[in-house]
């Protein structure tokens, strides 16, 4: 196996002057969600906890529900399953919900978009309940499904009960499992079409209008933020799980149980700049052709292919480390033929000599299988020699 040394990151730093950067970063943290009863930073790439504030205790999160039901829309929509072209009819029993709604005309015909478009800005009770029905025949059957995908995900303080959010016995979830749901979430590059919007119409069938403006105000107010999700009951507090992204580093950030809106904005955009402030995302490997790099081929009408990562490869990191980063590439066996993007091996990410990454190496080209005849003319090329 060949290991390729890749970079010694940023500069080496003297002992007293990391020890200043190390206590001035925990009085910064200490001061952090000071009101919240609970909050979490990480990075989205890796999952690297930042910050966290009894990140696993049982709290409402109120309408942060809502980013799992969005969650299992766009998993939908993924795999064929749905489209945001397809129009749903309302139920009597989604219109009929309380709380943030849009105010759906049961039997009146909507388009998924455009209920989507509403769970995002204006965090729609009854959009949610339509959306829930459409997927799984019923509210309570797809609230199973909730439960089940965030078995999948590892959120082992989390239990769904409804898909809205509203005050109900027996749901709860944890500034960490939070994060870890809206992570899953922006991995759909679709929901980025509709977090983003500020402000726009809802247009009903029968031409009446509700004017939706989005519940996460950091879409407008802070660079780099595109995503999140509001929450509010009495029980839950306000609550924010947000995400923001500069260059190459994108951060979660998620309190919950504060005690008013403008403190629960405030808190998360501290908690950002924090994280942009004293972390980078160094990038490794970009998602291209790698130079120098070729997969031996048995059997083709060419012997190797050049091959690409297949997808980006970004470290986490605090800026004022001092961090040895470097890869292997390891190559499968591989025979005639191949296709353009068949898995031909994989490259393993270190830091500190420590895995931190794993991704597959793909083939940019495609190779035939050799016949007779590329095989005479190969063995009289050889015997030219």
């Amino acid at each position: 196996m060949k290991k390729v040394m890749l970079l010694l990151f940023l500069c080496i730093v003297s002992l007293s002057g990391l020890a200043t950067a190390t206590v001035n970063a925990q009085e910064n943290t200490a001061s952090m969600a000071q009101n919240s009863k609970a909050a979490y930073l990480c990075d989205w790439r890796s999952g690297t906890e930042v910050f966290a504030k009894n990140a696993t205790s049982h709290l409402p999160i109120a309408s942060m529900c809502k980013i799992m039901t969005l969650n299992l829309c766009f998993e939908e929509i993924d795999a064929g399953r749905l489209s945001l072209e397809e129009e749903l009819c309302v139920s009597e029993n989604a219109s009929s919900m309380g709380g943030s709604q849009v105010f759906l005309e049961a039997g009146g015909n909507y388009k998924v978009s455009e209920l989507i478009k509403s769970i995002c800005i204006a965090s729609a009770n009854d959009s949610c309940v339509a959306m829930a029905e459409r997927i799984a025949g019923s509210e309570d059957a797809f609230v199973k499904k909730m439960n089940a995908r965030a078995a999948e995900l590892g959120m082992n303080d989390t239990s769904f009960v409804n898909c809205t959010g509203l005050p109900k016995t027996g749901q709860f979830s944890c500034a960490r499992d939070v994060a870890v749901m809206l992570s899953a979430l922006l991995h759909h590059e679709a929901y980025y079409g509709f977090s983003k919007i500020w402000m726009e119409n809802f247009q009903h069938p029968e031409g009446r209008v509700t004017q939706m403006a989005n519940t996460n105000k950091l879409i407008r107010s802070y660079q780099g933020c595109d995503a999140g999700k509001t929450g509010f009951t009495s029980e839950a507090g306000y609550c924010l799980a947000a995400s923001a992204e500069r260059g190459n580093m994108r951060i979660i950030s998620v309190v919950m149980g504060e005690p008013d809106s403008k403190t629960r904005f405030n808190d998360v955009r501290e908690m950002f700049d924090f994280g942009f402030a004293n972390y980078s995302s160094k990038a490794v490997l970009e998602n291209n052709v790698m130079q120098n790099y070729y997969c031996d081929v048995a059997g083709g009408k060419q012997k190797y292919v050049s091959v690409k990562p297949e997808r980006g490869v970004y470290i986490f990191c605090k800026k004022d480390d001092a961090d040895e980063i470097f890869y292997e590439v390891i190559f499968d066996p591989v025979k005639a033929p191949v296709d353009c993007g068949d898995v031909v091996g994989k490259i393993i990410v270190y830091k500190n000599n420590i895995e931190a990454d794993r991704v597959n190496l793909l083939s940019n080209e495609s190779v035939q299988k050799s016949n007779y005849f590329d095989s005479l003319q190969e063995l009289a090329q050889n015997w030219n020699y």
